[in-house]
């Protein structure tokens, strides 16, 4: 909602989505940290040519100083990987750029209706590994994906049960993939791990967090864990894996041939998969140990062999999304960082949505942004 008084809470969202301290703005536009902090408290107000540079360095429009933040995302709605280590600099820059990107996929939502978000309801509060499996196989069921089958794309059966997937420009590559649980599930990809199959497991881990842990803070050990047992689970349900990993196996030795048929059917890393053999007890700890050695003096710690034979999965719906609504409704990216108060760099930032697919033009979509 559109405000007559500056904000100080919004200068402060629009500094922490730049990855900026208050004496880094300071001193790009010559004030000192201490008005800067005052004017964040809302003890002094900018003036115009204080203002206009505030919004030239923070790439952001003067009325964005003006419209109320709303419900802001908070720290412990996000999934961090690893929290205790996470910098609070770049763990507040994530939750402010989630702010906005929520906004900007409201928008969407009010103008396409996206699909609904749709997850099983967690019966109970025990997590034992069996609870675990349980959940993961409740979960596929709950989505019609059967338990003996490989699932083709982890992005399409996230972004299925209403999930947006996306990265962060320019801060997906310094952290892990993380989600954030609000009305709508939000999933930030990292997409500068080499490993399709990796990329799939971070997907199924949030998935895990956002599945396991609502209302839970996570970052820990103990949830980390638990969110890995979901995605190996999720993966590679119980039943099958007993069923076909009984060939991989030999006489004396792991038959590799066999473990990485298993990863080109089931888009699951070879680390993983003997990963889960051991959790699942069909590994003796001499032959896990032996397989985990064999992996590291091969080379295959980050990019195993046979990676390029599973595929890469893109994010759909929010690409496809901006699309639909500048070819049938007129509504571009442009009028929407508009309606933002952001720039359209910010836009791109936050959904890798390429800017010369579309063409800054305001005929039509003021009018449905009115309604959007």
């Amino acid at each position: 909602m559109k405000s007559d008084v500056f904000l100080g809470e919004k200068l402060r969202l629009g500094r922490l989505m730049s990855g900026m301290t208050q004496q880094d703005l300071g001193d790009l536009i010559l004030v000192t940290r201490q008005f800067i902090h005052q004017m964040e408290s809302g003890l002094k107000l900018p003036a115009d040519d204080v203002l206009d540079a505030i919004a030239e360095v923070l790439k952001v429009k003067k009325h964005f100083f003006f419209t109320n933040i709303g419900n802001d995302v908070k720290h412990e709605q996000c999934h961090f990987r690893k929290r205790k280590t996470t910098p609070v600099g770049l763990a507040n820059r994530v939750l402010a750029l989630g702010t906005i990107f929520e906004l900007l996929v409201d928008i969407l939502d009010e103008c396409l209706e996206l699909p609904s978000p749709n997850f099983p309801e967690l019966k109970g509060n025990t997590l034992t590994l069996e609870e675990i499996e349980r959940i993961a196989e409740d979960t596929r069921s709950h989505w019609g994906l059967g338990l003996m089958n490989p699932i083709n794309s982890m992005v399409r059966v996230l972004e299925n049960a209403g999930v947006v997937i996306t990265s962060f420009d320019g801060v997906s590559d310094k952290v892990d993939a993380l989600s954030i649980n609000r009305k709508r599930p939000i999933v930030v990809r990292n997409k500068s791990k080499g490993s399709p199959c990796r990329i799939r497991f971070d997907l199924a881990h949030e998935c895990g967090h956002l599945v396991l842990h609502q209302g839970v803070e996570t970052g820990y050990a103990q949830t980390e864990a638990e969110a890995d047992a979901f995605a190996s689970a999720f993966l590679f349900p119980r039943a099958a894996f007993l069923k076909e990993f009984n060939g991989c196996i030999g006489v004396t030795k792991i038959r590799w041939d066999q473990i990485y048929e298993l990863k080109k059917r089931w888009k699951m890393s070879a680390r993983a998969i003997i990963y889960r053999a051991n959790t699942l007890g069909l590994l003796s700890a001499q032959q896990y140990r032996t397989a985990n050695v064999h992996l590291n003096k091969t080379g295959q710690t980050r990019e195993e062999l046979y990676d390029s034979a599973v595929p890469y999965e893109h994010p759909e719906i929010l690409g496809a999304a901006l699309d639909i609504i500048y070819s049938d409704m007129g509504i571009s990216v442009f009028e929407i960082a508009d309606k933002l108060g952001v720039s359209e760099e910010i836009i791109a930032q936050l959904t890798g949505y390429d800017l010369s697919k579309q063409i800054k033009n305001a005929k039509v979509a003021s009018i449905f942004l009115a309604h959007c």
